[in-house]
C-alpha cells in the first residue's frame, strides 16, 4: 500500500489544536525570518524522540526507559508495558514514530538498547498505544529487528526510524564503538536497515537473498547515525551521523552502497591519529555534507512546512556539542548552498528536531531536566 503523506499531514493538521505553552516566548532574528521560541514542557529525563499525536499531544521517549504523553504542557505518568531497556551510557529508550494508519490502528514504532547474549544492541519494536487519563499502555509489543551481535559497550547505538512513502521502515544502527563492524556485511552494526512494517524483508532490498549480506541491510559504512529523515525534495532517505574528531556527515544512503567508515572519513581519531585511507577511496561513497570540527549532530528534519516558507526545502540539524540548530540552505536539486547556526547556547544540547503538522519546529534538549522547545513565526514577521 502506498501512503499519501500530503493527505496524512493534512488530516493531522486539521485535528491539531494550538498547544498552550509553559514559558514566555523569546524572539530570535535569523537570516531570513524572526523566530519565536517557547518551552512546551520541561522536567524530562534526557528526552530522545518525539512524535505528534492526532489530538495535538506529544509522545516522547526518555533515554532512561520511559515513554510519556505531553498534553497542554502536562507530562503524563509513564506509559505502561514499555520493554525493559539497557539504559547505560548512550543506550536506553531512543526513537519513536507513528504508523501512517495510527489514527485507526494506534501502532507506533520505537527503538531502544535491548539486552541479550553478550550485552546489548539496538532493537526496533512495534506496539499499539492505548491511551488513558493517566498516560496509557502499550499492547501487542513485537520486536521487528534486534542487532545480531551484542556487546557491553555503552556507545553508538544510532538510532532513528524513518517511514518512506511506500510504507517501508528504515532504521539506523551505530557501530557500537567497534569500527570494523561497520564494514562487516553480516553484522547489523554500522548499517541502515530496511524492512516491511511487519518486520519481513522487502523483496527489492539490495541483499534480499542473504548471500552477500544480511537481507535487511540497505547500506553500510556508517559510524553513529543519530539523525534521519525522508527528504521530499530528493525523494530519498537522508542520515546524519557522528564522525570522530571531525567528519560529522549527512549522507543519502542508497541501496547496497558503502559510506566508508572507517576506511574513509573527514575526521581523525581523538588522539589525532589518522583513520583509514583518508577522505576518498574507490568503492566508497562521499557524504553530501560534512563538518570539521564536529558539531556532534543528533536529529534531522527536512523542512516542508507552511509556517516558514523561507526555509522550504532546507535541512534542520540538531547539535549536542555546540548546543545549536543548524539550518542548511539548499537549492532546488538538494545541493547545499550555505549554513546558518541558530540559538547557540540558548537551550542546551539539541537531541532531536521535528517539524509539526502546522509547520512549527520542535526541539528536544538532552538533559536530566530536558525540555521541549517549540519554534514558531514571531508576531509580525
Amino acid at each position: 500500500m502506498r501512503w499519501n503523506f500530503n493527505v496524512l499531514t493534512a488530516s493531522l493538521l486539521a485535528l491539531l489544536p494550538a498547544i498552550p505553552l509553559s514559558a514566555a516566548a523569546k524572539d530570535f532574528k535569523t537570516q531570513t525570518v524572526t523566530v519565536s521560541a517557547e518551552t512546551v514542557a520541561d522536567g524530562l529525563d534526557h528526552p530522545w524522540g518525539l512524535a505528534f499525536l492526532p489530538d495535538g499531544s506529544l509522545l516522547v521517549t526518555e533515554r532512561s526507559g520511559t515513554m510519556r504523553v505531553v498534553d497542554n504542557g502536562k507530562i503524563s505518568q509513564p506509559i505502561g508495558n514499555v520493554p525493559e531497556v539497557w539504559a547505560n551510557g548512550q543506550g536506553g529508550l531512543l526513537d519513536v514514530v507513528l504508523a501512517p494508519d495510527f489514527p485507526a490502528s494506534g501502532t507506533i514504532y520505537f527503538t531502544y538498547s535491548q539486552s541479550g547474549q553478550g550485552g546489548a544492541g539496538t532493537a526496533l519494536s512495534s506496539a499499539k498505544l492505548v491511551r488513558s487519563s493517566d498516560g496509557g499502555k502499550l499492547e501487542d509489543v513485537r520486536t521487528l529487528v534486534s542487532m545480531n551481535k551484542k556487546t557491553n559497550a555503552g556507545q553508538h547505538f544510532g538510532s532513528r526510524i524513518v517511514l518512506s512513502p511506500d510504507g517501508k521502515l528504515f532504521v539506523t544502527m551505530g557501530e557500537r564503538g567497534a569500527q570494523k563492524r561497520a564494514q562487516d556485511f553480516k553484522d547489523h552494526a554500522g548499517s541502515v536497515l530496511r524492512i516491511n512494517a511487519d518486520g519481513s524483508i522487502p523483496s527489492d532490498n539490495p541483499f534480499a537473498d542473504g548471500k552477500e549480506a544480511l537481507p535487511e541491510i540497505w547500506s553500510k559504512g556508517h559510524r553513529n547515525p543519530q539523525g534521519a529523515t525522508w527528504d521530499p525534495l530528493t525523494n530519498s532517505l537522508l542520515t546524519l551521523e557522528h564522525g570522530a574528531k571531525g567528519g560529522d556527515e549527512i549522507n543519502q544512503p542508497q541501496a547496497g552502497k558503502n559510506y566508508g567508515w572507517p576506511v574513509i572519513t573527514y575526521g581523525v581519531d581523538y588522539s589525532g591519529a589518522k583513520i583509514g585511507k583518508g577522505t576518498t577511496a574507490e568503492g566508497y561513497e562521499q557524504p553530501l555534507y560534512y563538518w570539521d570540527p564536529s558539531i556532534a549532530p543528533s536529529g534531522l528534519a527536512a523542512y516542508n512546512g507552511e509556517m516558514f516558507p523561507e526555509w522550504k526545502g532546507d535541512l534542520l540539524a540538531g547539535a549536542l556539542k555546540f548546543e545549536l540548530l543548524v539550518r542548511l540552505d539548499r537549492d532546488d536539486t538538494g545541493a547545499m548552498k550555505s549554513e546558518e547556526r541558530l540559538f547557540e547556547g540558548e537551550f542546551g544540547r539539541i537531541r532531536d528536531v521535528r517539524v509539526a503538522p502546522d509547520g512549527s519546529v520542535y526541539l528536544l534538549t538532552d538533559d536530566s531536566n530536558g525540555k521541549i522547545v517549540r519554534l514558531t513565526r514571531a508576531s509580525g514577521a
